[in-house]
């Protein structure tokens, strides 16, 4: 039986404004991981667009020195994509503002997905959305003071199944002349656990016309992309957790990509697949430090900042507990070369055992909201008051 043909959002490319795309794959941001090291890494693997770490507007405008060090792009990254909190309407614009007249940004995207519930308790992140009024006047300032840089909007479905925002909140960001949207298909009650819900990506896709359409969530492999593309219709994918430890995610979905748009044949794009020996695992761990080193300007930092992603690299490899523990407490590359030494190199790829999900999952939660957030969609003064200090540093969704 022959397999169905590629939909039109699978064969064609994706542009974001201006900014037009080798394949339709972007990096999704992630607080402590995708900084300037990380995004170099995947780079180097593979195509899209890579996103900065969340950076609340705040902070920027403050001029924090975290703030500014994150916001700072290597030379190599020939599009500088920055994701910005916020939930002041004036401080965004003040941020976006500051972004454009300093040329530090070719593409700015909001977050409107944290579910964590230090932000969630003061209505930020995933609860903002509820209030139309305050999601509207915030994407409408940020695209007026971006100009000519495309801004673009992530967001989940909503707080929770029976309070959903994401066609709402999607049809006011596409009037306020945003570039694209994304779509993480859960709530904030589902944080990261159960499946993502790829059907509500169709919805939003079947309801925004005029702007990309970018589905998230449970995006563990190439395959996983080509499928949700397939299944509803999205214009292209943004992955999050499925690269931790796994930056060659890239190549592979690049490879998918240009097959399905004629640009190598199918044999090449399998082909083309990783399925790295452990030698090949070391090597990036090792590569990734470096990289880190340079960021950090810190051996000893980077080799601090290595330690979550041990366990996310050596996922499925006969990789033992001591080695694993002792990785996780160098404080030199020189200590990390000598532990890799010892690691048989040609062990091979181990197959689905070092696929699938990775990362934090829990269990679904019930959202932590400010008191009386959901009896008016608009924002009252008890919401303006739950927003002080919002701005925390804190994971998108």
């Amino acid at each position: 039986m022959s397999a169905p043909a590629p939909s039109t959002a699978a064969r064609r490319k994706l542009s974001i404004g201006p900014i037009a795309l080798d394949v339709p794959v972007v990096l999704a941001p992630m607080a402590g991981i995708t900084n300037t090291a990380y995004r170099r890494l995947c780079r180097e693997y593979g195509a899209g667009l890579y996103v900065s770490e969340m950076i609340t507007s705040r902070a920027l405008v403050e001029r924090t020195p975290e703030s500014m060090r994150l916001i700072t792009h290597h030379p190599s990254e020939s599009t500088r994509s920055i994701q910005l909190y916020g939930v002041d309407p004036k401080v965004m614009r003040e941020a976006v503002t500051m972004l454009v007249a300093e040329d530090r940004a070719d593409h700015i995207d909001m977050n409107f997905g944290c579910p964590v519930p230090k932000v969630t308790r003061r209505g930020g992140g995933s609860a903002l959305p509820w209030k139309s009024d305050l999601f509207r006047s915030i994407v409408e300032a940020a695209v007026d003071a971006a100009g000519d840089i495309p801004v673009t909007v992530k967001m989940r479905k909503g707080i929770d199944d029976t309070h959903l925002t994401y066609l709402e909140a999607a049809r006011a960001a596409e009037g306020a002349g945003v570039a694209s949207i994304a779509l993480h298909a859960r709530t904030a009650a589902d944080f990261y656990s159960g499946q993502a819900d790829w059907s509500a990506i169709a919805k939003l896709k079947e309801t925004i016309t005029n702007v990309p359409v970018l589905g998230n969530g449970d995006i563990w492999s190439a395959d996983d992309a080509l499928r949700m593309v397939d299944e509803t219709g999205c214009d292209g994918v943004v992955v999050g957790r499925g690269c931790l430890g796994r930056p060659w995610l890239f190549g592979d979905l690049a490879a998918a990509f240009r097959a399905r748009n004629g640009e190598i044949s199918e044999q090449e794009a399998l082909a083309a697949r990783a399925h790295p020996p452990l030698g090949q695992v070391a090597a990036a761990l090792r590569r990734h430090t470096v990289l880190l080193t340079e960021f950090y300007d810190s051996e000893e930092h980077a080799c601090r900042d290595i330690r979550k992603h041990v366990a996310w690299y050596f996922k499925g490899y006969p990789v033992g507990h001591e080695i694993r523990t002792a990785l996780a407490m160098v404080t030199s590359l020189a200590e990390m070369d000598d532990l890799l030494a010892t690691l048989d190199g040609s062990l091979p790829y181990p197959g689905v055992d070092a696929e699938g999900p990775r990362g934090r999952a829990g269990r679904p939660k019930k959202p932590t909201l400010p008191d009386g957030w959901l009896t008016s969609r608009t924002l009252d003064t008890p919401g303006l008051r739950a927003l002080a200090g919002a701005e925390l540093e804190h994971s998108g969704g």
